[in-house]
């Protein structure tokens, strides 16, 4: 991808949207100048000489890949022609064939980078129709590695899983991190110790399990095999229903995504 290549963020005002921008411009993926990004309300100060507009289609013809970033619920009102230019969403359940009719393109990607990308750590699988152009998927490869890293996945309902495991980004060990500080709060450390203590326990953890070759499950049984305290932790957890409640969580995101594409 060259720094002439024009891209478009609708809803480039948002928290994802803002987070995409500004890693593919700090991976020089583009210039501030062919950078255009649209909001809904107050013009955004970030990006200077970017362009901003409320006016999706002036950035569909001034671009020559264009992000959508919005809402799904709002997506039924989003009336751009693309005029087959290649369009990635990073809508969750918006489906691919219906970005290719509605947007007037058959370029279309379906992606879910997450909130991580703020910080170049999202994880974003996307999928496209097999007969895109292998510049098409360079391009899409490129801008989502900005991000963190990337995979091509085989399918749709690939994404519509993904959307609730990979998707949810922080969201998930911040829940974690919200019940262990909680606790560690009412038996009577402060809320500065408990939040070092746990914020360095994740980020410890994704560390290991980034640079170890191993699966989770393995360090699992590695404390469990100590039968010390954190085994008694695992294993009370374990009967309270811990494994359950995340498969049931995953489900319902799983569910979600899929009627979230059947009801647009």
């Amino acid at each position: 991808m060259s720094s002439t290549l024009k891209i478009g963020i609708i809803g480039g005002s948002g928290w994802l949207g803002g987070a995409i921008a500004q890693a593919i411009l700090d991976a020089e993926l583009t210039s501030s100048e062919n950078l255009t990004l649209s909001y809904r309300r107050k013009q955004p100060t970030r990006f200077q000489g970017s362009l901003w507009t409320r006016d999706n289609q002036e950035l569909a013809d001034r671009s020559d890949v264009i992000i959508i970033s919005v809402r799904p619920d709002d997506w039924p009102s989003l009336e751009v022609d693309a005029g087959g230019k290649l369009v990635i969403s990073v809508m969750a359940g918006i489906r691919l064939d219906q970005l290719a009719t509605q947007l007037k393109t058959g370029r279309v990607v379906r992606a879910l980078p997450n909130a991580a990308a703020e910080v170049g750590k999202s994880y974003t699988p996307w999928v496209a129709p097999s007969a895109l152009k292998d510049g098409d998927r360079s391009a899409v490869r490129r801008i989502f590695e900005a991000c963190g890293s990337a995979d091509e996945v085989a399918g749709e309902a690939d994404i519509d899983y993904l959307t609730g495991l990979s998707g949810s980004g922080p969201a998930f060990p911040a829940l974690l991190a919200n019940a262990m500080m909680k606790d560690a709060v009412e038996r009577g450390l402060s809320p500065e110790i408990a939040r070092r203590a746990v914020v360095a326990v994740l980020i410890g953890t994704g560390r290991l399990l980034e640079l170890r070759e191993g699966c989770p499950a393995e360090t699992v049984e590695t404390f469990l095999s100590y039968r010390g305290t954190t085994a008694a932790a695992i294993e009370a957890m374990r009967a309270a229903g811990f494994e359950a409640a995340v498969a049931g969580g995953l489900q319902a995101a799983f569910t979600k995504s899929v009627s979230m594409g059947q009801s647009a």
